[in-house]
């Protein structure tokens, strides 16, 4: 997973104060979902009980950093390019958190999206190995355009590596379609990546 920090903060300023968005998102802007009972889940996953989305924390972030080796290798965001984009204004990030009692256990996934006062951009998608399969991407993708539609985005953007089928169906059962290629997209993989959009609003397909 590899972001242009640069180039997608060259964005007005006063965009960002009309819609009040600067860094990780209030707790009281996020409803947590209700919970998420999975009776399909093996007895021994961490979701076993079921899971609610939340804000991402600061606290979070020592774990998002260690799925990101897990999940994306070479190419996952260091602690330092984390607490760069949670930093970053127009961003909105959530969690996927397991239920139960006591303890709050490890965070499951975690995705974020960035407003740039015209569109939104989906900047990552992350989904705990362990519980792939159970639609915890699903969810926080629909929590991520549910957002994009409160503050009135034009259209929700993403790129995609080329080869990732699940998520490309993903993203199209939602309603996305493939507007671009970008050569090499993805470092040091060397990885195209397809640029998808979801307009949302009548007149935005491929703007």
């Amino acid at each position: 997973m590899t972001i242009d920090l640069g180039a997608r903060r060259e964005v007005v300023e006063a965009a960002y104060a009309e819609h009040g968005a600067a860094g990780t998102v209030p707790e009281e802007t996020l409803e947590v979902t209700p919970r998420r009972a999975r009776p399909a889940v093996a007895e021994d996953s961490p979701i076993a009980g079921g899971y609610h989305l939340r804000p991402l924390a600061w606290a979070d972030i020592t774990r998002v950093a260690a799925l990101e080796v897990e999940l994306f290798g070479a190419s996952a965001w260091t602690m330092g390019m984390l607490t760069e984009e949670l930093r970053g204004r127009g961003r909105w990030y959530i969690a996927a958190q397991p239920d139960g009692e006591g303890v709050p256990a490890p965070l499951v996934g975690y995705a974020g999206l960035w407003f740039d006062g015209d569109s939104c951009h989906l900047m990552t998608i992350g989904v705990d190995p362990r519980v792939a399969g159970h639609g915890l991407g699903g969810a926080m993708l629909d929590a991520l355009i549910e957002r994009a539609r409160e503050i009135d985005a034009i259209s929700l953007l993403l790129e995609v590596a080329v080869d990732n089928e699940r998520a490309i169906a993903m993203y199209t059962s939602r309603g996305f379609t493939t507007i671009g290629l970008r050569k090499r997209y993805y470092q040091p993989e060397d990885v195209d990546a397809y640029t998808m959009q979801l307009p949302l609003r009548e007149g935005a397909a491929g703007s």
